[in-house]
């Protein structure tokens, strides 16, 4: 009996010790495999580009990215099928994180574009976001940079409505390997501004900023970039990125913008700092 209770002792050690091993190695394969699907979407939208002048499609005001993420699965009373859209390729597969692939949590957005409304839920770190109408419903765990689908400015054409920004020419830009495209994020898109702060609590708030401000891999999220490259990005590096041409990458939330360690949240303390 005493051998026995010893064995078992011994066995529970092994897998107190081994547990905490397999899960961090669970959570870095799924890290590797998020990296492998932004880089799908990474050859697709070179190609797209390339064949389109280095255009993206119809901008919709900054909500034509919507057909990026839903892609073949657009049905023709989609209202992301406005205009000229992807059909010919499918997001399926590669729309989640492996890291979040169920409905995150509870709450609504909506946009509008002309006549045409669309709802849906949230994600959260390790959860979904979903389009919930119009019909079919359809989730990922990646968002957009909404500037790059609004001519990469925060600032709008007035009376021009949904074409209130100029499409942009990616060919055109310098520095693309510093300007997101898309991101681990909690919402669709986002439109980030340098001076929001990160949210006391993970994930939620914090501005525009808050989408992508979630601790999805161990204190960083995967990006691709207009360079197609595709790379982690550590939490407070997001405020050094270059989402518009207007954004301060030198803001108040940098190393050089003054930013001090006791300034972020406590939860963001421990990441790295830029």
């Amino acid at each position: 009996m005493i051998e026995l209770l010893v064995v078992i002792a011994v066995i529970a050690l092994l897998m107190a010790i081994l547990l905490p091993c397999l899960q961090r190695a669970r959570k870095q394969a799924k890290a590797v495999a998020c990296l492998a699907n932004l880089r799908q979407w990474a050859m697709t939208l070179a190609l797209y580009t390339e064949d389109n002048q280095g255009r993206f499609a119809n901008t919709l005001g900054g909500y034509g990215g919507i057909w990026l993420l839903r892609g073949a699965f657009l049905s023709g009373d989609d209202p992301n099928a406005l205009g000229d859209t992807m059909h010919h390729f499918s997001t399926r597969g590669i729309a989640c994180c492996p890291m979040a692939t169920k409905a995150g949590r509870t709450g609504v957005f909506g946009a509008s574009f002309g006549t045409t409304h669309m709802e849906g839920t949230p994600g959260s770190t390790y959860g979904a976001w979903e389009i919930t109408s119009p019909p079919p419903p359809f989730h990922g765990s990646y968002g957009y940079n909404m500037y790059v689908f609004s001519g990469f400015s925060e600032r709008p054409v007035t009376g021009r409505g949904l074409d209130a920004f100029p499409e942009l020419d990616i060919f055109s830009l310098k520095g693309r390997a510093a300007i997101p495209v898309l991101l681990d994020s909690t919402l669709l898109w986002s439109a980030p501004r340098a001076f929001e702060s990160p949210a006391r609590r993970e994930p939620g708030g914090g501005g525009n900023m808050g989408a992508y401000c979630i601790n999805r891999h161990s204190g960083s999220i995967n990006g691709l970039f207009l360079d197609w490259s595709v790379r982690k990005v550590g939490l407070k590096e997001l405020w050094t990125l270059r989402w518009s041409g207007e954004f301060d990458t030198a803001g108040p939330w940098t190393r050089a913008g003054g930013v001090k360690p006791e300034d972020w949240p406590q939860w963001m303390r421990k990441f790295k700092d830029y």
